[in-house]
């Protein structure tokens, strides 16, 4: 588990869209980060179509105090948006904040327990017994 002081942020970044219901498991998922942190210094951002956008979900963090910010693609692949669109945004950030460090982490769909968990979830709703939420 990395070591993370109050210095810092974790910056949640999402496609986005034009529904806002769209947003809720990510947001849920940025509720769960600050619980288990045990500080509000994370924030959401999107792409497009909902706020912030990255650049101001990062404002956001440096104004909290953060010196470093992890941003973590909230994408099951890395795709064209984090491929090419999110190094653009982060330069973007990097040249309004040049005292903090950004670090670009891997999209959460590479990860062996979201794939896990994604199989897991996919086989259960074959179950008769399950219901959905």
């Amino acid at each position: 588990m990395t070591d993370h002081t109050t210095s810092t942020g974790l910056l949640l970044f999402a496609h986005g869209a034009r529904d806002p219901q769209w947003a809720r498991p990510f947001e849920a998922v940025a509720a769960r980060c600050r619980a288990q942190r045990g500080d509000d210094r994370v924030a959401l951002a999107f792409l497009e179509f909902m706020a912030p956008d990255l650049v101001a979900g990062g404002n956001t963090l440096v104004a909290a105090g953060c010196t470093a910010v992890d941003v973590v693609p909230l994408f099951l692949g890395a795709g064209g948006h984090v491929r090419k669109d999110l190094p653009v945004l982060l330069a973007r950030l990097q040249e309004v904040h040049p005292g903090v460090r950004f670090t670009l982490r891997p999209a959460v769909g590479e990860a062996a327990a979201l794939v896990d968990a994604m199989a897991t979830v996919a086989l259960d709703s074959t179950r008769p017994e399950i219901a959905w939420r």
